[in-house]
């Protein structure tokens, strides 16, 4: 495939502003891809666990791109009284949402459990960005050419879903349960997109996967072995910068020709690295029983209903 081309946000001359959240804003694809929409005029609103370093994203971004529009706001996508919150300060401040870039993660970490006793990778990467989609649906519904994009990872085609072993009490293994929440970010976003079109929502749902990007994911949390292969072999080696890596993530939410349910990857040799360009989705995460048993499952775990138009 060849690479797709640049988009931007820039925003027409009296135009307001397009309004952005990006999760895990504060450092590497969150804050690459934070700063290039700052850049084309976007307001972005940084949803940070860490309100500090958001606020030291945010100087940072403002240092390059003076006047840029920006809100640092506290979010744990682990912890949904968390998600809650910010869901509801949003509603309260803002008449619309453009696009929801559900970017944020953890990699790897040794087995934890979130405050709601589910497996921290599956309730931060996967069930805190389902909640947060649904209960931002309807502040998307009324927004400009409304986009959610979840950044998935090659890694979605080594994994599966653990139904009968979720938190890992009976076996666990960092990576494995990292495949599964990427596993998981893949199959809710296909999902998402056939509700979504089902509905007749002018809300589309895309995906997006960074490659290999260095990163302070692979460095920051993995245990044992992974510190080492990631942060001393394969970051030096092999990874991409990041605002090379947010590439696929920017494209997925900017560029007009992207469509709902796409998924959008490095066009580099196993998609590792380079341009943005169309991927494929792995059969299984298409799978439709497999979308609506996952569907199903993080509506009852995280007690959120999404509220689809009716069709017409």
């Amino acid at each position: 495939m060849t690479g797709l081309q640049h988009s931007t946000t820039e925003q027409p001359p009296g135009r307001a502003r397009r309004v952005f959240v990006v999760t895990g804003a504060n450092s590497g694809l969150g804050l690459a891809t934070s700063r290039a929409l700052a850049h084309q005029g976007a307001h972005v609103v940084l949803a940070v666990r860490d309100e500090a370093k958001g606020r030291r994203a945010a100087a940072d971004i403002e240092a390059t791109r003076p006047g840029a529009s920006l809100e640092v706001r506290h979010l744990d996508l682990a912890d949904l009284d968390s998600v809650r919150a910010f869901a509801n300060r949003m509603r309260a401040d803002h008449p619309k949402l453009d696009v929801l870039i559900n970017n944020a993660g953890v990699m790897a970490p040794p087995r934890t459990l979130s405050a709601q006793g589910h497996e921290l990778q599956f309730a931060c990467n996967h069930l805190g960005h389902f909640a947060l989609t649904g209960l931002l649906l309807d502040l998307l519904s009324a927004g400009d050419a409304p986009r959610v994009v979840t950044v998935s990872s090659v890694n979605h085609r080594k994994g599966r879903l653990y139904f009968d072993d979720l938190t890992g009490e009976r076996r666990y293994s960092p990576m494995g349960f990292y495949n599964q929440s990427k596993f998981a970010n893949a199959v809710f976003g296909r999902e998402l997109h056939r509700r979504l079109t089902e509905a007749g929502s002018p809300v589309r749902s895309v995906l997006a996967h960074p490659g290999y990007t260095a990163t302070n994911l692979q460095t920051s949390a993995p245990v044992g072995l992974w510190r080492v292969v990631f942060g001393r072999i394969g970051n030096p080696l092999l990874a991409q910068p990041p605002a090379r890596g947010a590439m696929p993530q920017l494209h997925a939410a900017t560029d007009p020709g992207v469509a709902g349910g796409q998924f959008i990857g490095p066009d580099g040799p196993a998609e590792l690295r380079g341009a943005p360009t169309r991927v494929r989705l792995s059969d299984a995460a298409a799978d439709p029983e497999t979308g609506r048993r996952l569907w199903e499952l993080s509506e009852r775990l995280t007690d959120v209903r999404f509220a689809f138009p009716t069709p017409v």
